[in-house]
Parts: structure tokens; sequence; C-alpha cells
């Protein structure tokens, strides 16, 4: 596919996604469970007034600060 092409079907960020998705699933059980704990990220955002920030948010909240899970009964 010529460059101009495959833009016409997905951007680029598209294209990396798909790619380390396939280099992912590829790999060996062990190093795949290490390379998808390395793709997540954590985001957060911070309201900004009058120059000053809020408090910030998370949007997924890592591990550590998640609240536990309800056991099943």
């Amino acid at each position: 596919m010529s460059g101009t092409i495959w833009r016409s079907v997905f951007t680029y960020n598209k294209y990396t996604q798909i790619a380390a998705r396939a280099l992912r699933q590829s790999l060996k059980e062990n190093e795949r469970v290490a390379a998808e704990k390395r793709g997540l990220t954590i985001l957060r955002y911070q309201h900004w007034q009058n120059g000053v920030g809020g408090q910030q948010v998370f949007l997924n909240p890592p591990e550590e600060q998640r609240p536990p899970k309800p056991a099943a009964v």
C-alpha cells in the first residue's frame, strides 16, 4: 500500500495501534502480559480557573487506587 492510500483508510495513530496489538498477540504468554501492562495509560484531568489548577481527577485510576471489588456471594 502506498503512503497516500493507507491514509485514506485510517490515521497513523490507528495504524500504530493495530501494529502494537498484532505484536503483543504474537508474544508468549508471560511477555504478552508484561507488554499489555506497559500499554495501559493513566488518564487524568484538572480544571483550571484564574491560572490556578484544581484537584486532579483520574479517568481510569491506577490499580493501587481503585476501590476493592466486592466479593461474589
